[in-house]
């Protein structure tokens, strides 16, 4: 999901400090920001994580929609909740791309330019409410397939940050599986609504692990900096063979005719996505990639007073202590005249 955009670059750095560096992310060790690090890996890691930050926030949207309509006060309640902690996961991500000498408001700017883009799958629309269900049970699964080998990535604030955000990602996985249950446990047309909502979203879920390994030329260096942990493939593979299962307890058929067990690699053979269609969505062609964008822009534009606000506080504040400071040293405590 986070790695679809992700671009490592070359670097002419100092060999011997490139090896030195290199045999610390062999060795296991975290890399932090004020060490030192070759270019080519802090724009990556930028790129990656201000991608992931910006889908955790753009993706509050197609679930923001649903929160007043839930059909019980108890689901209105839980899906609040997990709204608020995807704004969370994007706060905790700027700050650990923060870290790197990038502000969220440069990051900002540069999601609504199109210069740095979020998932794919938030460019498609939730139409129903069994659409909540699928994108917890298929969206966050995917998304934990994703972010639980992050927790391991060789940089340190990104790595910290992942420790609660796959917590959270599990209870809302398990918050859109339960909806499934629930609607395939009800009426025929509950049941119908659910298979719906899985023919929609199953190849894009698919496309959230970023493009075939033979056209994701970049995986290399990202997986030898241990930014990746593991390809795309791998994980899109471990992934279908996860929810295969899940979708026949339910009692739901998986949208792909091909799929079958493959005894050999003890895992399923299955359709590849649509891939034009995936490049076609980051392109900003998707069904609602338009909205998305503009949605995002009117709240940069509506909080701008907001942002002045806090930054002529900040100054104020900083005036005030620099004032403090000079008045101690030209008016020593115990100087004034009696």
């Amino acid at each position: 999901m986070y790695a679809q955009m992700v671009k490592s670059e070359a670097t002419s750095d100092d060999p011997e400090l490139l090896a030195a560096f290199q045999a610390r992310i062999d060795a296991g060790e975290k890399i932090e920001p004020k060490d030192w690090m070759p270019e080519g890996y802090r724009k990556t890691l930028i790129r990656q994580i201000g991608q992931h930050a910006h889908s955790e926030i753009v993706g509050q949207l197609p679930e923001g929609n649903w929160i007043t309509r839930a059909p019980t006060l108890e689901r209105k309640a839980i899906l609040l909740a997990k709204v608020q902690d995807e704004a969370g996961h994007g706060l905790y991500l700027y700050c650990a791309a923060e870290t790197l000498g990038i502000s969220r408001d440069e990051m900002t700017e540069m999601l609504l330019d199109g210069r740095m883009k979020y998932s794919s799958i938030f460019a498609y629309p939730t139409l129903t409410w069994a659409d909540m269900g699928a994108v917890g049970w298929l969206v966050d699964g995917a998304a934990i397939m994703n972010q639980v080998p992050l927790q391991r990535t060789s940089f340190g604030p990104y790595s910290r940050a992942m420790i609660r955000v796959c917590k959270e990602e599990s209870f809302h996985q398990r918050q859109g599986f339960d909806v499934m249950m629930k609607m395939c446990a009800g009426t025929d047309a509950q049941k119908r609504m659910a298979q719906d909502a899985l023919n929609r979203l199953w190849f894009p879920s698919l496309m959230m692990f970023g493009p075939s390994d033979k056209d994701s030329v970049h995986s290399s260096q990202s997986m030898a900096w241990k930014i990746k942990m593991n390809t795309n493939d791998e994980l899109r593979q471990k992934f279908v063979d996860q929810t295969v299962p899940q979708a026949e307890y339910l009692g739901l058929t998986i949208p792909d005719e091909t799929l079958k067990w493959n005894d050999k690699k003890k895992g399923y053979d299955f359709a590849e996505p649509d891939w034009e269609e995936f490049f076609d969505v980051l392109k900003g062609n998707g069904p609602c990639s338009t909205d998305r964008i503009a949605t995002r822009q009117k709240a940069w534009d509506d909080g701008a007073w907001v942002r002045e606000a806090m930054n002529a506080h900040a100054d104020k504040k900083a005036a005030a202590k620099v004032a403090a400071e000079l008045s101690t040293r030209l008016i020593p405590t115990g100087s004034w005249p009696r």
